[in-house]
């Protein structure tokens, strides 16, 4: 305990001094140690002593990982890219520019929230990508946007789907067909492609007498396409029930 007060006291003390090359020195040693909050803080003090100096460029870089070392991703993000532009010529600029993009992602929220950050964080992986199209972090960056893609995929699946559970067919089938148009590498393809049957179906079933013969016809063209990508899908029997109600409907008329 009295070890611990006599820390708080000379951190204190170093806080309140004017030696600013003791409290970049101790810094850094705070850095090292993955004391962030201590560290930071003293940066705070120096970064601005020492702008246009030599030592500047490290306090900047160190600054920025001080954030990230706190779980403060979009305060790093601002300021790795800030680094980015700085010290576009630094040794340190790539790995400033991925890391930036890099706090995005780990910024991106679950599927079911907001997806805005998530596409922002698309964004800026693919502008990384575009600069250092070399990098050896590019393989990461795409797997990193694939997983990111797959979150707008999983989100626009929940949209589509709600809009066919509260019965607003019309809008499911364009909202399901959108994520083929948007998403073509999705895994869910082929789910996707029989939910386009079923909307097709509930949309025509309850549409005006001079409007279904239109529509059924949709569906069994949304059922041909379904049974043509995938002639084994495990919704085939389901998909051929709305086929044949669709082509009962069409010869009844």
């Amino acid at each position: 305990m009295l070890v611990q007060l006599s820390s708080c006291s000379k951190y204190q003390r170093l806080l309140k001094s004017t030696d600013h090359a003791k409290k970049l020195e101790m810094a850094v040693n705070y850095y090292e140690k993955q004391d962030y909050y201590r560290a930071l803080q003293l940066f705070d003090e120096v970064i601005i002593v020492y702008r246009g100096k030599e030592q500047a460029e490290k306090i900047q870089y160190y600054y920025a990982y001080c954030y990230y070392g706190q779980g403060d991703y979009i305060t790093a993000s601002y300021h790795f890219k800030n680094f980015a532009k700085i010290y576009p010529n630094s040794k340190y600029a790539e790995e400033s520019f991925y890391m930036s993009a890099y706090c995005k992602y780990l910024d991106s929220p679950t599927y079911s929230l907001d997806q805005s950050s998530t596409q922002e964080a698309i964004k800026e992986m693919q502008l990384f990508i575009n600069f250092y199209p070399r990098s050896t972090r590019v393989a990461e960056a795409n797997k990193l946007i694939d997983d990111l893609r797959l979150k707008l995929t999983n989100k626009a699946f929940e949209i589509a789907k709600l809009y066919y559970k509260t019965e607003s067919y019309n809008a499911a089938q364009i909202a399901f067909t959108n994520i083929l148009k948007d998403f073509p590498e999705t895994s869910q393809r082929e789910e996707i492609m029989y939910y386009i049957v079923k909307s097709d179906y509930d949309y025509a079933k309850n549409s005006i007498d001079s409007k279904k013969q239109e529509r059924f016809r949709n569906v069994i063209e949304a059922y041909n396409n379904l049974i043509s990508n995938f002639p084994d899908t495990k919704f085939k029997s389901d998909a051929e029930s709305y086929y044949k109600k669709a082509l009962s409907n069409i010869e009844n008329k």
